[in-house]
């Protein structure tokens, strides 16, 4: 067994079926492997994670996800497998219906299938950020650089740029201007308790785990699966 300071903790990978902007995106091979088995293996590989569970109304990825070695005890009813559900909703789910199969947990870290390029190490090095911190809950975020607010505009009717801070972003230098942050959505953990009371990763008490900026891409659609698919074989992180 696992665990992390004599906590058992849960890896859940959330995959729904029915995919809009690239349509059966989560079982799609990224280089040599379905996309969804990148999260599963990188919790797999995880010191921390007790079980890493697979919450999806689909059968086909149900079959993917337990060929990669994932438990899927259960399949995602059809009220959380539309665009309108929650992620928490479908966290909280999950952690009942283990429950009901006289699993708990302690902690429930939640893996994106969209964001592959996350590692065991990250899932390790940020329960364990957690921990120390003695906080509750701690989300992956990563450096805002050309998206940074300083260099963010909106625009009028008319097509005149308003700078979206006071200060106008001319001739300033990102070294110059406060670090901001984004969530990438790579890791987001909690104490199972806090998540039930807060029905969120992000309150009051949450920290932060930096990722580096290659790790941090989402997949939305084809465009973006191309960038990550260049990205892992630039980094030499295909098939293992």
């Amino acid at each position: 067994m696992a665990m992390i300071d004599g906590r058992k903790v849960l890896a859940l990978v959330p995959a729904r079926g029915g995919s809009k902007g690239l349509p059966g995106k989560n079982i799609r091979n990224l280089c040599g492997r379905p996309l969804i088995q990148w999260s599963i293996d990188a919790g797999l590989a995880s010191q921390a994670v007790d079980l890493v569970a697979v919450s999806t109304d689909s059968p086909d990825i149900a079959a993917v996800a337990k060929a990669a070695g994932a438990s899927v005890p259960f399949l995602r009813p059809e009220a959380l497998a539309g665009d309108s559900a929650s992620s928490i909703d479908v966290v909280i789910h999950a952690l009942d219906a283990m429950a009901q199969l006289d699993q708990s947990f302690d902690v429930v870290v939640l893996l994106e299938p969209t964001s592959p390029l996350r590692d065991a190490s990250d899932i390790d090095r940020s329960l364990a950020r957690m921990i120390e911190s003695r906080a509750t809950a701690i989300v992956s975020v990563c450096r805002a650089e050309s998206s940074h607010p300083a260099f963010v505009f909106r625009q009028t009717p008319d097509g005149h740029l308003v700078p979206f801070m006071e200060r106008s972003p001319t001739g300033l230098r990102r070294q110059e201007i406060e670090p901001m942050f984004f969530l990438d959505g790579s890791i987001y953990a909690s104490e199972v308790q806090a998540l039930r009371e807060r029905r969120s990763f992000y309150h009051a008490d949450t920290i932060a785990y930096e990722v580096p900026k290659w790790k941090s891409f989402e997949i939305d659609d084809i465009e973006d699966f191309e960038i990550v698919e260049a990205l892992a074989s630039y980094k030499r992180l295909g098939q293992q």
